[in-house]
């Protein structure tokens, strides 16, 4: 039994690694061969696909009663793609944020996340109000894939106009197929090898003696994350810091309108918003969402000591949460420590470091071309 469980584990290490390999090749190829930005693929297919086992579970735990494990899931998952997907991923190299992503999918992960607090006020995420969050997600999908349709045939146009050559791309048939059975081959790699993963090191953390407590606190809350952990880091190691950054914001878009649209709308009781999620984890979600805003607009990339301050915060966040199950007399002290010294410290921190870079992009325009990302169409 535990031969075949450390089999299992490594197999679905290596297919969560190729599966997130050929996604992130088939993502890349699709956008160009229809036209629309590799971050739009990012923020769609690649989000939504990354996204399925947070659905997965979210419709399977409100036909099974479990609110909590509902609501948590997608909130857990949402502050694990900022704190632990992004932060791993830029722990490689810097990752470049697109400034189409700070007009429009920043603001608006920031907003959904103060949304569903309102909207969970109440006690309950009604099934209308699923409905409404579910037509949400039809109706940004929608828009953001014309919106880039567009402007990458306006940037074709103007290459076209200034060069003698003619700009060509693949667009047979056989190459559409090539590249969505890529994608679509990644995302089946990516959940059962995520699945097969988590078993494993969950089989294995019982052989060792460690309690379900634990094991349900780190191991299965990092693994609903994991296709968007290794989507993100394998689109950073191939320098595709568009996809990378799309995904992680993109899932958290998706989580709210899909996730928990989809789950309250299927439920005609809607699912159940608990007083602690009300009180703690949802404020906590809406402030690593607010934390993007100076981290994104600073050079507009994330450079490896921010991505190592996110780490950072998702081991404490994680120490919280095993400090509170367990009633663990530590957590005040840790509680006081840590707003009282070490938020207030890194948030002085990351400000004078923004500030500090506007202040030289006024006084040295040509600092701005210097940093601003490449071309990423």
């Amino acid at each position: 039994m535990e031969l075949l469980t450390l089999i299992l584990f490594i197999i679905g290490f290596v297919l969560l690694i190729s599966g997130a390999e050929f996604l992130v090749r088939g993502a890349s190829s699709l956008a160009i061969a229809i036209g629309i930005s590799p971050l739009v693929v990012g923020l769609t297919v690649v989000a939504f696909g990354t996204s399925a086992p947070e659905l997965a579970v979210t419709i399977q735990s409100t036909y099974a009663g479990q609110a909590d494990l509902a609501v948590g899931n997608v909130v857990g998952s949402n502050i694990a793609n900022i704190l632990l997907v992004l932060g791993l991923a830029s722990l490689y190299g810097a990752l470049w944020v697109d400034k189409q992503l700070l007009r429009l999918e920043l603001p608006l992960m920031v907003a959904l996340s103060v949304l569903l607090w309102l909207i969970g006020l109440d006690g309950k995420i009604s099934h209308y109000d699923g409905i409404i969050l579910f037509i949400g997600a039809i109706v940004y999908t929608t828009y953001v894939i014309r919106k880039s349709r567009k402007q990458v045939k306006a940037d074709k146009a103007a290459k076209a106009e200034g060069s003698e050559i003619p700009l060509t791309q693949v667009t047979g048939t056989s190459h559409y197929v090539t590249q969505i059975g890529l994608v679509l081959i990644g995302l089946v790699m990516l959940v059962i090898g995520s699945r097969w993963l988590i078993d494993g090191a969950v089989a294995v953390a019982r052989i060792l003696g460690v309690s379900e407590l634990v094991i349900g606190l780190t191991i299965i809350a990092v693994g609903t994350s994991l296709p968007e952990i290794a989507t993100s880091i394998i689109a950073s190691i191939k320098q595709k810091g568009d996809i990378a950054v799309g995904n992680a914001v993109g899932s958290n878009i998706f989580n709210i309108l899909v996730v928990l649209g989809l789950g309250s709308a299927v439920s005609p009781g809607g699912i159940v918003v608990s007083p602690l999620a009300i009180q703690s984890d949802i404020p906590i979600m809406i402030a690593v969402a607010v934390i993007c805003i100076p981290i994104f607009y600073t050079k507009y990339r994330i450079d490896r000591w921010e991505g190592g301050i996110l780490v950072f915060y998702y081991a404490t966040y994680t120490i919280y949460l095993f400090l509170t199950a367990t009633e663990n007399p530590a957590l005040d002290p840790f509680v006081t420590i840590m707003t009282m010294v070490i938020l207030p410290v890194t948030g002085v921190f990351i400000l004078v470091a923004a500030i500090r870079y506007y202040l030289q992009s006024r006084n040295s325009p040509a600092m701005i071309s210097k940093t601003a990302p490449p071309s990423q169409n």
